[in-house]
């Protein structure tokens, strides 16, 4: 992967294709050193050999293609950084995906553009309930969380709209520039 975003679409995007109707993803630019990103879902989830096997390249569940890189590819990246991949997974249930990487090393990819990632996996799949948080390495934070733009425009509101694709990449953006600026005088966090 070019930059971390696109690593954190494909594995957010496997939530979906595994019939997720909620994910979560939190971004902590420093979380005692790390960068540390968690994916987690509701989908179909994985029984014990599956979760074996999902680190291998060769290893893919999809009919489309015989490999399967999203997974192994965040492990070696993690590898590379100085950090670990924590997976779990039951079936039935979900599963949680937690990458850590040393956030200064000199092997770790650049982020990418979060805001825009998120908001393509928004318009994707408008029925997922996703929530997003953002830690910088400021300290500062912010959530965004899908449930409340439905309380904001409604239920029947639909997240793929363009115009509403385009509010919810600009906030995005907004925010987490927001987050990784440094503190204004008198600013508390």
């Amino acid at each position: 992967m070019q930059d971390l975003s696109l690593s954190i679409f494909d594995l957010a995007e496997n939530g979906v294709k595994a019939g997720a109707t909620a994910i979560g993803i939190s971004v902590d630019r420093d979380e005692g050193g790390f960068l540390a990103i968690r994916i987690e879902d509701n989908g179909c989830g994985m029984d014990e050999e599956q979760l074996k096997k999902v680190r291998d390249p060769f290893y893919t569940t999809r009919t489309t293609r015989k490999v399967g890189l999203g997974i192994p590819l965040i492990d070696m990246l993690c590898s590379q950084c100085g950090g670990h991949l924590e997976l779990s997974s039951r079936k039935g249930v979900g599963t949680r995906l937690c990458a850590f990487m040393e956030k200064d090393s000199i092997d770790l990819p650049p982020m990418g553009d979060l805001g825009q990632t998120v908001k393509v996996l928004v318009a994707a799949a408008p029925k997922v309930e996703l929530k997003f948080s953002y830690r910088a390495a400021t300290g500062r934070n912010f959530v965004f969380d899908t449930r409340q733009v439905r309380e904001v425009l409604g239920d029947d509101a639909d997240l793929s709209d363009a115009r509403v694709a385009e509010w919810i990449g600009a906030y995005l953006d907004q925010e987490i520039k927001r987050a990784d600026s440094a503190l204004e005088e008198g600013e508390k966090l």
